[in-house]
């Protein structure tokens, strides 16, 4: 669907969009309700679901293990925006309305602010059952040796590709963020406890959409 290829290592995130992309079929999007877990079993433990809450504010409905994993702890019900650093946040709440208005996807590639690990990032829009466009598909895979602390992530790039006319637009981000007054957030201490391994399947949180 769109002309970013991710590489082998990220070949999920093509099967997830294949699977948006079919039960899209003859339709601008598809429905919340249409998604079976069963469709995309090789993805779960990436794969989520966001409810827009607030312009520009997606919260965690569903969230495979491998995002608790990134966070060391439960994230039902977070701010998608958490995995984000803070001079990061405000340009993705930005692109997150965009792919809701248009609508459209998103691609992104990301870097951890520890360490060396990378990330990406799929948004695929779908429909609620009301049929306003506020939730949203996702799957976030990493590369690299996960911290002791909560990972959090900058932009890289960006690939915005609208659902109806499939007009690209690519977004390239300086790998050094330039901080932005206002959006910085006081840096909290975090105290890791002794790391347990979640089992790599998605552990489902069911909630009323």
């Amino acid at each position: 669907m769109t002309d970013y290829n991710p590489d082998q290592s990220f070949a999920i995130l093509s099967q997830v969009e294949a699977y948006w992309d079919a039960l899209r079929g003859d339709q601008l999007l598809p429905k919340r309700s249409d998604i079976d877990p069963r469709g995309i079993e090789n993805a779960l433990e990436f794969a989520f679901i966001l409810e827009r809450v607030a312009p520009g504010v997606a919260r965690l409905r569903i969230a495979g293990s491998h995002l608790s994993d990134l966070m060391g702890m439960e994230v039902r019900g977070m701010p998608i925006t958490a995995f984000l650093t803070p001079t990061s946040r405000r340009q993705f709440s930005d692109m997150m309305e965009e792919v809701f208005e248009l609508p459209a996807t998103a691609m992104l590639t990301l870097k951890s602010d520890v360490g060396d690990l990378t990330a990406r990032m799929i948004l695929l829009p779908l429909k609620s059952d009301m049929g306003d466009t506020s939730r949203m598909l996702g799957c976030l895979m990493t590369q690299g040796d996960m911290t002791d602390t909560p990972c959090r992530f900058d932009i890289q790039r960006m690939q915005i590709t609208s659902v109806a006319d499939k007009m690209n637009k690519t977004i390239e981000v300086p790998t050094e963020p330039v901080p932005q007054k206002g959006f910085a957030e006081p840096t909290k201490n975090f105290e890791a406890a002794a790391k347990k391994r979640r089992p790599h399947y998605l552990r489902l949180v069911k909630s009323e959409d």
